[in-house]
């Protein structure tokens, strides 16, 4: 398909939707930059779109001194513009409704109650789950909404141990619905999902699979700058399991770690951060191989993926690129399309950062062509992009540009 951009219409960059929630508050740029600690040449520069406004730990900062959620900077969710993004959001509301429902009384048919086989349900729970790594977003939103419907009327018909194992399928299509969601930039019905995980594992009566679920409510509180209840949630996370035992304790470890070192990341607190990434890497190591125990994918190359997100997520471009060199030679080609992608996300990002954009556009492009939707509906791409169209308005960057929305 060829995309026209001789006259390309106008969207809200994050800087303008900066500008406009500050003077909602009546603060000059001066006051902005007083309460944030950036710069007055920071603001400007922000507000104008001649710096890209596309760091998790910049957002954030906005955002707790402006009292606002951090999608109100972004512009999540994204209107979908292409076919298949529309049909990856078509199952929003039905996903939504699901969520609400969630305690109610199923009041299943006769038909319905007959059709429960556990069996059949955990390998729909694993398709929807395969599907969504495969960055498939049309296809997990096709499955969700009876997937989950069925799997609420499974919890309210089983009875002891098999109502447990209901449990545990139902947590895992919530987990589903959840990483869904906020892949279309649904953060608000995402926090939802992530509360019925919670509930719904813990009624599973399996430590590690509620554990697994508080790595899910760390990363809510992470992602609206709260890195206090962040931290601590995860600190308690892995006192409980202690020394791990087993491949799977040792997998949920590494993958705490992981959000560990995020969330330090974004705190500006970046000794904190290399200290728990490497002890994730130290867990990777003694892992060995690749899991995907509770859906999070830790091992080694998950490990090694990190290791260039994390420096990207702290403005050192040079550090993500120089790691990437080793990164990508090993990255596997049949590891998740849903990971993979945003590897080259980040990648990207880190090229924008280290001050080359030809690299930048490459990277972003790979992860196009690996997850099309994915990276089309993801903010930080179409921020970057959006400031590398302000100096260079022709070519694929533009019709990237025009892809993801950033016009």
């Amino acid at each position: 398909m060829r995309y026209r951009y001789d006259t390309p219409q106008h969207s809200e960059s994050n800087g303008e939707r900066l500008a406009a929630l500050r003077k909602r508050r009546r603060w000059t740029q001066a006051t902005l930059a007083r309460e944030t600690g950036y710069s007055l040449a920071a603001v400007r520069a922000f507000e104008r779109g001649r710096r890209s406004l596309d760091r998790g730990s910049v957002i954030l900062t906005f955002a707790k001194a402006l009292g606002c959620h951090p999608t109100e900077i972004t512009g999540q969710p994204l209107a979908p513009g292409d076919e298949a993004s529309q049909d990856a959001a078509a199952a929003v509301s039905s996903v939504h409704r699901a969520l609400l429902r969630h305690g109610r009384p199923a009041r299943p048919t006769d038909d319905e109650a007959a059709r429960v086989d556990l069996t059949g349900l955990q390998g729909r729970v694993r398709e929807a789950n395969r599907l969504r790594s495969s960055a498939a977003l049309a296809g997990t939103a096709a499955r969700l909404p009876a997937l989950l419907r069925d799997a609420q009327v499974a919890v309210e018909v089983c009875e002891a141990g098999d109502r447990r194992v209901a449990y545990g399928l139902l947590a895992s299509a919530y987990e589903c619905a959840m990483q869904y969601l906020y892949t279309m930039g649904h953060s608000a019905a995402a926090t939802l999902a992530t509360e019925r995980v919670l509930w719904a594992a813990e009624a599973t009566e399996d430590p590690l699979r509620a554990l697994a679920a508080r790595w899910y409510q760390a990363g809510e509180f992470l992602a609206i700058g709260e890195h206090d209840d962040a931290a601590d949630i995860i600190e308690e996370s892995l006192k409980a399991l202690g020394p791990a035992k087993g491949p799977e304790a040792l997998s949920l470890l590494g993958a705490f770690h992981l959000k560990a070192a995020l969330n330090a990341a974004r705190a500006a607190s970046p000794a904190v951060a290399e200290e728990h990434m490497s002890a994730a890497t130290a867990a990777a190591d003694q892992l060995g191989v690749d899991r995907n125990d509770f859906e999070l994918q830790f091992g080694p190359t998950n490990a090694a993926i990190w290791s260039v997100s994390l420096p990207v997520e702290m403005g050192r471009g040079r550090e993500a690129v120089r790691t990437a060199e080793y990164v990508t030679a090993g990255l596997p080609d049949d590891y998740p399309p849903e990971r993979r992608s945003h590897y080259f996300i980040d990648m990207g990002r880190g090229h924008w950062y280290n001050g080359d954009r030809d690299k930048a556009l490459a990277a972003f492009l790979e992860a196009e062509s690996i997850a099309p939707t994915a990276t089309r509906m993801h903010a930080g791409v179409r921020e970057t992009v959006r400031t590398m169209i302000r100096t260079q308005r022709r070519g694929p960057v533009l019709e990237l540009g025009i892809r993801v929305g950033a016009l």
